[in-house]
């Protein structure tokens, strides 16, 4: 098999970067490990800055999104038992966020792509990357035991912190930087109004919790548990007690529950690989780089790199520029670093880490300055809603 550019992992950003080439006319395949429902059954962030929605839109794959999707105009803050309410377009020019699953974005960008032909191989097993250092590379990979080869020009790996794309690097040629939380998040899926219109998320002496949305009628709830915790320990009440014990009275109050479509442990990480360009090949999202989820900046984080890097491309095909790929790499690593900071800055806020009373007070008065400074909440707002690209 031939062609332009073979892209592993078929989550949101290999999906968007395929369909962004399809519409460039850029001939590319996508191989995907899992199958096609598991892809579509990964419940995700929900969040997505203006950024990612108009990168959607350009991928003609905003249908659903534009009709279904909550815009967010504040984000609450959570401390001393009061919930503190961040304005975002009066303090960012207007911007705010929609609230829209990453598991609807993936359904979307997999029905467009379906539908105008792309070639999308699901349970493609045993990747291997070949010659990404030359002018000739390759892929090779099992499909039903069946082995086969993928020439290309180029391979973008968009395949996760797992796959085997950053894997494939010679580790003289890559630096690392990484670090990993004391604790972890366990989530719950229900089909439940949300508590609130609006994110809140919760510094309470229990530890920290959020409450999110996927739709008028769907919640999303976090609690901060210990890393060794397993989700068999929590019963769908036990996580309702908990989660109410640590929000606002008010909120406590007014708050719905019902059985959990899901629940599921994450630990915490912050993890960023680079230079992203390696001879021939590329990396992109998780594959390149990881957020904790607070500030919800990963799925934002991977449109950004597909925005950087579906530029390059095309400069790369259509005008010959092979430098375009060198400076997709250093423009995608600058966002990324100022969303790494801001997710890191928003987890050592809002978490408790050893139980230190000095740190406990320091962030009681940063919280404060924040929900009382206009140049706090500004500074806030600015990085919740997106940077610019």
């Amino acid at each position: 098999m031939l062609t332009q550019v073979a892209i592993i992992g078929a989550g949101p950003a290999g999906l968007m970067l395929g369909r962004l080439l399809d519409i460039a006319g850029i001939d590319n395949i996508i191989l995907e490990r899992q199958t096609k429902a598991y892809v579509l059954n990964r419940i995700r962030a929900g969040i997505l800055e203006q950024t990612t929605v108009d990168l959607l839109r350009r991928a003609k794959a905003a249908h659903r999104l534009d009709k279904q999707g909550i815009v967010h105009n504040a984000v609450n803050l959570a401390y001393s038992h009061q919930c503190h309410s961040i304005e975002l377009p009066e303090l960012t020019g207007g911007k705010s966020v929609i609230a829209y699953g990453q598991t609807e974005v993936t359904q979307d960008l997999c029905d467009v792509r379906e539908r105008d032909g792309g070639t999308t191989i699901y349970e493609a097993k045993d990747v291997s990357l070949h010659n990404f250092d030359s002018e000739k590379p390759y892929l090779e990979y099992k499909k039903n035991g069946v082995g086969h080869k993928v020439k290309c020009e180029l391979i973008v790996g968009c395949d996760g912190y797992h796959g085997v794309s950053r894997a494939s690097i010679p580790p003289e040629a890559i630096s690392i930087y990484e670090k990993a939380y004391p604790f972890g998040w366990l989530g719950l899926l229900s089909e439940t109004p949300p508590v609130s219109d609006e994110v809140v998320y919760v510094n309470h002496e229990r530890g920290f919790a959020l409450c999110s949305m996927r739709s008028r009628t769907r919640s999303r709830y976090y609690i901060q548990c210990a890393l060794n915790d397993r989700v068999e320990r929590w019963s769908d009440d036990a996580f309702w007690d908990e989660f109410r014990r640590r929000l606002p009275a008010d909120l406590a109050q007014s708050l719905k529950t019902g059985p959990s479509l899901e629940k599921s442990i994450a630990p915490l990480r912050s993890f960023v690989a680079e230079p992203l360009r390696f001879g021939r090949l590329l990396l992109a999202g998780d594959a390149a780089h990881i957020v904790p989820p607070t500030g919800a900046k990963g799925l934002n984080l991977a449109a950004s790199d597909i925005h950087y890097l579906s530029n390059a491309m095309l400069s790369y095909f259509k005008d010959g520029d092979d430098s375009a790929l060198d400076e997709y790499s250093r423009l995608a690593l600058a966002r990324v670093w100022k969303s790494e900071r801001f997710a890191w800055w928003m987890t050592n806020l809002t978490h408790r880490f050893d139980g230190d009373p000095f740190e406990q007070r320091m962030k009681e008065a940063e919280l404060t300055y924040l929900s009382t400074s206009q140049t706090g909440r500004k500074m806030l707002a600015e990085n919740y809603v997106g940077l610019p690209l």
